[in-house]
């Protein structure tokens, strides 16, 4: 065997095992990305998110396609603070990276009925789901309305929330 040839042979079997390397790598990737997204899932659903991010979802007890989750609702909450809407966490998330919405969870404040100091204490994996699963659904519906401040109407329809208890 000639010195060239046996270069050349040591040459392909290291790239055959490069190649097969890094599938087991992207193999073992894809793997870790379908558990965060299917972890995602299930923090969407038990945390209630839809409740308020997905419209219809809680009338009609979670019977909305899950291509219609978390793309905001158009059903205000009226309360002391004005009157908010629920994001369309898809399109909120359409160009933010994974570490730029793990930090904005971390600190953010929202008005009522968003439970925002339940989403800091969730853990890092937990967000990180959350982010998968979002950008598993991919964009999709239309802006959330604007907060309307307490002494404007908002348009109808709105759930009115009793001033708290003091």
């Amino acid at each position: 065997m000639s010195k060239t040839f046996r270069i050349i042979a040591l040459c392909l079997l290291g790239m055959g095992f490069f190649c097969a390397s890094s599938h087991e790598e992207a193999r073992a990737k894809v793997k870790v990305e379908k558990q965060l997204i299917a972890h995602g899932r299930y923090i969407v659903q038990i945390a209630g998110c839809n409740d308020c991010h997905t419209s219809g979802y809680l009338l009609s007890e979670g019977k909305v396609p899950e291509k219609l989750w978390l793309a905001g609702s158009a059903l205000g909450w009226r309360g002391p603070w004005g009157t908010t809407y629920a994001a369309n966490l898809r399109l909120f998330l359409e160009f933010m990276t994974e570490d730029q919405w793990i930090a904005f969870a971390g600190v953010f404040k929202a008005r009522p009925p968003m439970p925002w100091f339940d989403v800091h204490v969730m853990e890092d994996y937990d967000l990180q789901a959350l982010y998968y699963f979002i950008k598993y659904l991919g964009p999709g519906g239309e802006p959330a309305p604007a907060f309307v401040p307490p002494d404007r109407e908002p348009k109808a329809p709105y759930a009115i929330f009793p001033a708290p208890p003091k």
